[in-house]
């Protein structure tokens, strides 16, 4: 009598209930994952990607169980719930972005735009490698090694790298003294460099033939910033390959550049 007693108490009844919702949850994570595992339905990261956002949501519902169940002890909802029109109007209106994001968060998923994993571009000025995906926001580690958190309600342009090939475009901005006929030479023959050293990087039909080899695309852009103009290379290249092939051309274009004298473009700041 005294333990029927003991789980009749509200503190008890919300433990038990903690621990159910948390056990529950565990089991359906568990169930997903053993799914994907027996299954091959979809891709590797679009499962890894599905994962990652059945935690969130989840751990979400969860705690919006939990604490539904902890104030239906201490209010009557159903009143709470239909005298509180007004309320609920204003807490829509706060709650307005939040709602937008999972909305939007559901739409990037389910059109398969991003992947746990993927390369991307936020917004023209953020870019690195997706590695959270919540249904509020997204999270991606930075090239400097910051973690970047933006809400999807903030995204108002999504590059995606990691459509198996990316397009490697570096170049040499030069002073616009330095004679054009020198620069094609030497930007010609930076290409050629690449071509032999770094072939392994290039995207490859199904019969080993490049599908796009290291080129030099002349002058791209003319009076850069009023400082020279701009000479360019540029190869198509694996996606998995396109951090370290563009390392490598850069590479290649600071030592041409110093080996042949180029004249770099300088700022206009520059005191001699």
């Amino acid at each position: 009598m005294l333990f029927l007693e003991l789980f009749k108490q509200v503190p008890v009844k919300i433990l038990m209930v903690a621990l159910l919702i948390i056990l529950t949850v565990y089991l359906i994570r568990k169930s997903i994952k053993l799914f994907f595992d027996k299954t091959s339905i979809l891709d590797e990261k679009r499962e890894e990607t599905l994962m990652h956002f059945a935690k969130q949501v989840t751990k979400v519902l969860g705690l919006v169980f939990f604490f539904i169940y902890v104030l239906s002890h201490y209010f009557d909802l159903a009143k709470l719930v239909t005298g509180s029109v007004v309320v609920a109007g204003a807490l829509a209106l706060i709650l307005q972005h939040i709602i937008r994001d999972y909305i939007m968060g559901l739409t990037y998923l389910f059109e398969r735009q991003i992947h746990h994993g993927d390369y991307v571009i936020i917004n023209g000025d953020r870019q690195g490698k997706i590695e959270e995906i919540s249904i509020r926001h997204l999270k991606i580690r930075q090239y400097d090694g910051y973690l970047y958190t933006v809400s999807y309600s903030n995204i108002t342009e999504l590059q995606n790298g990691n459509r198996g090939m990316r397009r490697v475009n570096e170049s040499l901005i030069l002073n616009y003294r330095q004679n054009p006929d020198d620069a094609f030479m030497v930007m010609e023959e930076v290409a050629q460099i690449c071509n032999e050293k770094y072939g392994e990087y290039l995207l490859k039909d199904e019969n080993g033939i490049p599908v796009e080899s290291f080129k030099f695309n002349q002058i791209t852009e003319l009076n850069v910033d009023f400082r020279g103009n701009r000479y360019s290379i540029s190869g198509l290249v694996k996606e998995a390959d396109f951090v370290e092939a563009s390392k490598k051309v850069r590479y290649e274009l600071a030592m041409t550049a110093y080996k042949n004298d180029l004249m770099m473009a300088e700022s206009l700041n520059t005191s001699h």
